[in-house]
């Protein structure tokens, strides 16, 4: 078997970040040397996605909010459900994921990030959760590293506390739908999405690595009581 060549590597505020490449089209991405993803499984994005979108079927021009690129597969699976008239607003903190998805990844995706219905942003989506007009989005897709987690009572994460969730809630339409990828299940998240008045599933499956990983949909009721 040939050996992993690294293409590229970037510090962050987590580790280094490194895309390798084994033969024509076999790529993973590691930070601080653990396997980030890789391009051999990529099932549980796909379906972030297909769980996602499946809310929107009936909508003609919906406008979704997606955090975190990867290697472009959660934005793929999207715009294969999508219309035309969508429109996909992807946030990434970092640029090299995102050269990445235009260069060595962009066969992976036929080349996603460059459809005309994407639009990329360089920051932090939580800011821009929290920045967006009230009802604005019809679905927040949130692709992160690991996802939620067990937080303290009255922890104010930033992407998955109760006050992030609220202000995802109002970022949302009626019927507008949350959707959240998880490397591991949080029993606690759920709990959280309901409190801020969404109606929660929990899909789980097989995923990278073995691991069992998790999407969480919450969907914002379409008449509030």
């Amino acid at each position: 078997m040939k050996p992993w060549q690294t293409l590229e590597r970037v510090e962050t505020p987590e580790g280094r970040l490194e895309l390798r490449r084994r033969g024509e089209r076999d790529f993973l991405i590691t930070i601080g040397g653990r396997v980030l993803m890789t391009s051999a499984a990529h099932r549980s994005e796909d379906d972030l996605a297909k769980l996602a979108c499946a809310a929107m079927v009936r909508r003609p021009r919906p406008r979704v909010l997606l955090g975190g690129l990867g290697m472009g597969y959660t934005l793929r699976a999207a715009l294969d459900r999508l219309p035309p008239g969508a429109e996909i607003t992807v946030v990434d903190l970092n640029p090299a994921v995102v050269e990445w998805c235009r260069g060595p990844l962009a066969p992976l995706t036929d080349n996603a990030v460059a459809d005309r219905r994407v639009r990329i942003e360089i920051g932090d989506v939580a800011g821009a959760i929290a920045g967006a007009r009230r009802g604005e989005q019809d679905a927040i897709l949130l692709d992160l590293y690991e996802g939620p987690r067990p937080l303290p009572a009255h922890a104010r994460d930033p992407l998955y506390g109760a006050p992030a969730i609220a202000s995802a809630y109002t970022a949302l339409r009626a019927g507008g739908v949350l959707a959240v990828w998880a490397e591991e299940a949080d029993q606690s998240y759920p709990l959280r999405l309901r409190d801020a008045g969404f109606a929660v599933e929990v899909h789980q499956g097989g995923g990278r690595g073995g691991r069992t990983h998790v999407v969480y949909v919450g969907i914002r009721p379409e008449k509030s009581g």
